[in-house]
């Protein structure tokens, strides 16, 4: 019945629960602000949407990300339940759906890679067309202000000769981004069960390149390619009240507006998300290697 499911498994409903709740949260508040805050009205004028959808994907990837590597930490869940000895067994067996709950969290940074990178092929597609633009549209002015200063670009293409493919295997954030994705594509692929009952070693090595996605992960956002309207920017030269002009200047300017807007990166933040647990398997896998190498001693046969 449903009750005795509820006795046995209340904890891990409740963890599920907790877990699809904070993706949740987290994609819709990352949503919401990166779709309405005015820092970003500019960065919105040449992506549109896709801003929304790349950053609040990011958000959860990194969440993710922090959560896949603790449920494959045996000694920390050994520890878990040698603390958990006074609490209901069920509780405590809860622990051995270990590999269950790494499988949900490694299906669902599958699906935010999915959907982070579809939204940054849109954005590099709305860069490029912006970059090429002649037309004095606010994302063609827009995308012509790095002429105008170190600090005054927007769009990261800079040049109307390239193409959307050359930045994406060029950039940090484009050349990461594709190994990251493939690094993980490996992985899930070699998780199938046909796969790791049938040739293990592929499964055991192809997983390794957790190291790879990881470092990729952690460089991914330091060249701070999309960016919006600095604080201070803001103060001199609000968007909803100075956009307008953006596309309609003259050389004899005499309004508060005159002045072009400043743009800053948004600073790197996967490795905050990442620093800890992937220290603690590391600890792991060290406490494995030295557990290994201790004698045993057969004291009856």
């Amino acid at each position: 019945t449903m009750g005795n499911w509820l006795v046995n498994h209340w904890f891990s409903a409740a963890v599920l629960a907790a877990w699809l709740g904070i993706n949740i949260y987290l994609f819709t508040y990352y949503f919401l602000f990166f779709d309405r805050d005015e820092r970003y009205f500019y960065t919105r004028a040449i992506l549109g949407s896709a801003l929304a959808w790349a950053r609040a994907s990011a958000k959860c990837l990194n969440f993710n990300s922090m959560l896949i590597l603790l449920p494959v930490c045996r000694n920390l869940l050994s520890f878990l339940r040698g603390t958990c000895s006074c609490c209901r067994r069920t509780l405590r067996k809860q622990l051995d759906h270990n590999l269950t709950f790494h499988k949900l969290v490694a299906y669902a940074l599958a699906l935010f890679t999915a959907v982070h990178t579809i939204a940054h092929l849109f954005n590099l597609e709305r860069y490029n067309h912006s970059q090429q633009a002649t037309d004095g549209s606010l994302p063609a002015v827009l995308s012509k202000m790095h002429l105008q200063g170190s600090n005054k670009w927007l769009n990261p293409i800079h040049s109307n000769q390239t193409t959307v493919e050359y930045v994406a295997f060029t950039t940090i954030p484009g050349l990461t981004g594709v190994i990251i994705t493939l690094a993980l594509i490996l992985m899930v692929t070699s998780s199938t069960e046909f796969i790791r009952r049938n040739y293990f070693e592929v499964f055991w090595y192809t997983h390794h390149l957790f190291l790879v996605y990881f470092a990729g992960l952690v460089i991914h956002g330091i060249a701070g390619l999309v960016r919006g309207q600095t604080e201070e920017s803001m103060e001199e030269v609000h968007p909803h009240r100075c956009a307008q002009y953006l596309t309609q200047k003259d050389e004899d300017c005499s309004h508060d507006c005159c002045k072009d807007p400043e743009f800053g990166s948004i600073p790197a933040e996967s490795w905050k998300w990442v620093l800890a647990p992937f220290l603690l398997y590391v600890f792991e896998r060290i406490l494995r290697v030295w557990r290994a190498r201790q004698k045993v001693v057969v004291t009856k046969v």
